[in-house]
């Protein structure tokens, strides 16, 4: 069980039955009244953002999770298949509030770490930074500077993302996955 002033962002909790992750917190204390915890909280089944207060006479249970190692298939009319990662016959895919918008950074054949709640999956996670082929760049205009020296380029997975102007086409680059930054250039394909 945690206190009220141990809900901190990233833990998950079980609130009204439900798993949900703690986006934001803050304790605020006036000063005739008690301290108080005010957090935004994400419905890991749902997807759906909301407040909770919780006084420093709550107490909330923490979820108990389990990760487990999930392999990316395809995604064929906007559902994305996966298979566990021993048994590949065992296939099944996950709605896109679970997915988040990850979905343009996955790799066919890629391992990827599920998050488990009660046997159902709740929430996956990327490797932070991870390498991508330019398959799609514009060239390089000179004087094309008045918008920050940037330039779209589209990814092997079909993902577009911003870049410097001096990255090209077959270049591999690194990208954060969870801002969808350009991070650093790697190498040539």
């Amino acid at each position: 069980m945690l206190e009220y002033n141990e809900i901190t962002p990233k833990k998950i909790i079980v609130y009204g039955e439900n798993p949900c992750e703690v986006l934001e917190s803050h304790v605020a204390r006036t000063q005739q009244r008690k301290p108080q915890n005010q957090t935004k909280l994400r419905d890991l089944l749902s997807g759906k953002v909301f407040s909770a207060t919780f006084h420093s006479s709550d107490k909330v249970a923490e979820a108990e999770t389990e990760t487990k190692k999930i392999k990316y298939l395809y995604t064929n009319k906007g559902e994305s298949w996966f298979s566990d990662a021993e048994d590949l016959s065992n296939r099944f895919s996950l709605k896109s509030s679970i997915i988040a918008g990850k979905e343009s950074f996955f790799k066919t054949n890629m391992i990827i770490d599920a998050l488990y709640f009660d046997e159902e999956v709740i929430g996956i996670s990327l490797p932070i930074k991870m390498d991508f082929i330019v398959k799609e760049s514009a060239p390089a205009v000179k004087g094309n500077t008045v918008q920050g020296g940037t330039k779209q380029v589209v990814l092997e997975t079909g993902a577009t993302i911003n870049v410097p102007m001096f990255i090209n086409e077959g270049d591999v680059i690194r990208v954060n996955t969870e801002t969808g930054e350009y991070t650093e250039r790697v190498g040539k394909k």
